[in-house]
């Protein structure tokens, strides 16, 4: 899966893994992780999601990082944002207030571009990679957090066979083969969720796990 992939994607507007909402599961579990108020937050291909904005009046400050134009620029101006924009290597960061947002390729990210971190939030990151790539996603991944970081990851478990993706199915033990070289896993939460989402219901889809993880940089 390539960039044009996702430049695509917002092109055409095909958006299933966009959500308009806030993500309902954030807000339960979130504040379990005990991270300090003041603390920034990574968000990894993170569209133009309003998860975003549900941190940011959390007290946090915000870093994400997006392949597609399209979408920064949706995120500031669907929330009446007026960024400033300044370039950096090979990424160009939007910036409003206690968010900012890089454009570019997330595997060119290096720690420099998004420290201090002192939190992940991936809802649609690992669930937007095939399979052949979340290997080097999760190698990525640790080498841009420090010791100790703390992450809420968001995954779906649902037979692959029923709905291609993205999001795509990520099982609980791929999960765990993927991230406990270089993290301390545990599953926080799950629930079926397919009633609360017909649209995956109409492509054809009899289950839809929801899975919660908590996953902590060794």
């Amino acid at each position: 899966m390539d960039p044009e992939f996702w430049h695509e994607r917002w092109q055409k507007n095909e958006l299933g893994f966009h959500q308009d909402g806030i993500n309902a599961h954030l807000q339960r579990v979130w504040p379990t992780l005990g991270l300090d108020p003041a603390a920034r937050i990574f968000v990894p291909l993170c569209g133009k999601s309003r998860d975003m904005l549900w941190l940011a009046g959390q007290g946090h400050k915000i870093v994400g990082v997006e392949i597609s134009p399209i979408a920064v620029e949706a995120f500031f101006n669907e929330n009446q944002l007026t960024p400033t924009k300044s370039v950096e290597t090979s990424f160009t960061r939007w910036q409003a207030g206690e968010i900012s947002l890089l454009l570019g390729d997330f595997f060119q990210l290096e720690p420099r571009h998004i420290e201090p971190v002192g939190g992940v939030y991936d809802r649609a990151s690992l669930v937007a990679l095939p399979p052949a790539m979340r290997p080097r996603y999760a190698q990525h991944m640790a080498k841009l957090l420090p010791p100790g970081t703390q992450t809420l990851l968001v995954a779906f478990d649902y037979p692959q066979s029923e709905m291609n993706g993205p999001p795509f199915s990520v099982p609980k033990r791929e999960v765990e083969s993927l991230f406990s070289p270089y993290f301390d896993v545990e599953l926080r939460y799950s629930e079926d969720i397919l009633e609360s989402n017909p649209r995956f219901r109409e492509r054809g889809l009899t289950s839809m796990i929801e899975e919660i993880y908590r996953l902590r940089r060794k």
